[in-house]
């Protein structure tokens, strides 16, 4: 007969010499870590909003669009997905990606308009808050219903990181009111944008996307400003075109069975 294990027990009666037990409960701790740093990064962008250093606000969000993505993908590598993890991700994205950027763009570029500029500012955060609880209920899809909301966050974030100085001029107020408008409307439209949490650098040719990763990130560095402004825009127009193409689709097909 094999001797048994000896075991070390506290009070919950948990084995301190089970390693791999205590590693796996560690990792439910990471996809949180994220989140956390998800909403420090929205913290800081709104402390650096308030003190009128706008680009340091803007560059933090997009430290969260990237912080947002991560956890995700590493709560699905872990297996650590559970109710609290989303429930906490939706709390931290409402601060991150709803009121540091309301706040953002009414500072810098809205605070002329009286009352319509914090009106403005808060149609976004509502709009953002609405596309959130509805991406709660619809659960995993292969693409996203409504622009989401760190994308409507990165958007702005990347006009305030290239324009840099406050808008001077009427007509480019003007102009941010109805990108501020539009975003909001694109939030809970039932337009739908490409999800990327099922990409993985393995698949495909790996080389060259590993490639094309490192350009990326030689681009952001370099060229901050132009790259991001330009990743916001295609993502931005991406659902707008393929609706179109789906509608163009559509008339296409109605009219050809008309004639038949």
């Amino acid at each position: 007969m094999k001797p048994e294990k000896k075991k070390q027990l506290v009070d919950g009666g948990e084995d301190l010499l089970d390693p791999p037990r205590r590693f796996r409960r560690s990792m439910y701790l990471l996809p949180s870590v994220f989140t956390v740093a998800n909403m420090f990064a929205g913290f800081f962008a709104v402390i650096s909003t308030l003190n009128g250093r706008y680009d340091s606000a803007a560059i933090a969000i997009g430290i969260a669009v990237v912080l947002d993505g991560l956890d995700g993908r590493v709560a699905r590598m872990t297996n650590a997905t559970s109710d609290f993890g989303g429930e906490f991700d939706s709390l931290a994205d409402v601060i991150t990606f709803g009121i540091a950027p309301a706040i953002l763009v009414y500072s810098w570029g809205l605070a002329d308009f009286g009352k319509f500029g914090p009106f403005s500012a808060f149609v976004f955060l509502i709009c953002g808050a609405i596309r959130l609880a509805r991406f709660n209920l619809q659960g995993g899809r292969k693409h996203f219903i409504g622009l989401p909301i760190p994308a409507g966050a990165g958007f702005i974030a990347a006009t305030v990181h290239i324009f840099g100085q406050s808008p001077q001029t009427t007509l480019f107020k003007f102009y941010l009111v109805g990108i501020i408008f539009l975003l909001a409307f694109l939030m809970i439209s039932t337009i739908p944008y490409p999800s990327f949490k099922r990409m993985s650098l393995s698949r495909g040719k790996p080389h060259l996307n590993v490639l094309m990763l490192a350009l990326l990130v030689a681009g952001v560095i370099w060229y901050s400003q132009e790259v991001l402004m330009s990743i916001a825009a295609i993502y931005l127009c991406s659902g707008l075109l393929y609706r179109g193409y789906q509608f163009l689709k559509y008339r296409a097909q109605e009219s050809e069975s008309v004639s038949t």
